[in-house]
């Protein structure tokens, strides 16, 4: 019985050493996830707001640009898949992943090979255990990222669009990460960045929603051309569009891993209840058989006193 107590005891002195751990996880991870929020807040409208501008130009002028023209028979798309640097985070990095997989297999039924460009380790890891093929990845970041970081991934992305596909170049740009929505909810999306849909701009369906009979809309001039004007906005858009999902993805990963380490806290308190209530009937049992052996003892003894004495 003493054995077994002292099992009992050392693990009960593991676990709680685990639940500080994940204490001190889930902690950090809800202190970050403030920041983080506001970061998203802050960055949503300049995105939204740049993405008007460049549909503005793109609608207001008759130029073709590289980054705006629809492909007549796109052959090659790139996917940019945003994962995470660190576990502990739930099916965080998971579930994204298997976004990315559910879009590149509607992208391959579309007759489109598909590039693949991610972010993360742990996007990296599952890449590399399966030994699929990625064109870059770019790690260290994920759970603070900054514009530069977004500056750094935009570069090579919208250099692969503007080449022909020949060349190695693609037809379109997909990002994969995962949407915070609240607290308790982060959902993984997809989202097509280039070439823009015009069609579905929010520039253009208000100018739908306020067209009246015989209202002449605005005429654009653009100085030094339209042409450049685009070449000079798109890369921003890229950029702000890339920024924007990446301070997403972080303020989705802190979320899940506050919720995982939240779950791992409470199933080491049960744990350690289950263990101290066990430790403790294993210390009754061996008390109860202490004062057996002591009674069995002493009637033993008894016994042999009133023997002697006969």
């Amino acid at each position: 019985m003493g054995a077994q107590l002292r099992v009992y005891k050392r693990r009960i002195k593991s676990v709680s050493a685990t639940k500080k751990i994940t204490k001190a996880m889930e902690m950090i991870a809800a202190s970050r996830i403030v920041k983080a929020q506001r970061q998203v807040a802050a960055s949503t409208p300049y995105a939204s707001e740049l993405t008007r501008a460049v549909t503005a130009v793109a609608t207001g002028s008759t130029t073709k640009h590289a980054l705006t023209t629809e492909a007549e028979n796109p052959v090659r798309a790139a996917v940019l898949l945003v994962t995470s640097d660190r576990g502990l985070a739930g099916g965080y990095s998971s579930n994204a992943i298997k976004a990315a997989e559910r879009l590149t297999e509607r992208l391959k039924a579309e007759g489109k090979d598909v590039v693949t460009y991610i972010v993360g380790r742990k996007g990296v890891a599952y890449y590399g255990f399966r030994e699929r093929p990625v064109a870059e990845s770019w790690t260290g970041f994920t759970d603070s990222p900054a514009y530069a970081d977004a500056k750094r991934i935009a570069g090579p992305l919208i250099e692969a669009v503007q080449r022909d596909t020949a060349e190695g170049g693609v037809d379109e740009l997909h990002v994969v990460f995962t949407e915070f929505v609240s607290m308790m909810t982060q959902t993984p999306a997809d989202k097509r960045l280039l070439p823009l849909s015009l069609e579905k701009a929010p520039a253009e369906q208000e100018a739908a929603a306020t067209a009246t009979p015989g209202r002449i809309l605005p005429l654009f001039d653009f100085e030094p051309s339209a042409e450049g004007v685009l070449d000079a906005l798109l890369p921003r858009y890229v950029e702000s569009r890339i920024y924007n999902a990446l301070l997403q993805a972080a303020a989705s990963e802190h979320a899940a891993r506050r919720r995982a380490m939240k779950s791992a806290t409470d199933n080491a308190e049960e744990l350690i209840k289950s263990l101290s209530r066990l430790a403790n009937a294993a210390r009754q049992a061996e008390i109860t058989q202490e004062i057996s052996e002591i009674v069995g003892g002493a009637s033993a003894l008894a016994d042999a006193t009133a023997g002697s004495d006969n």
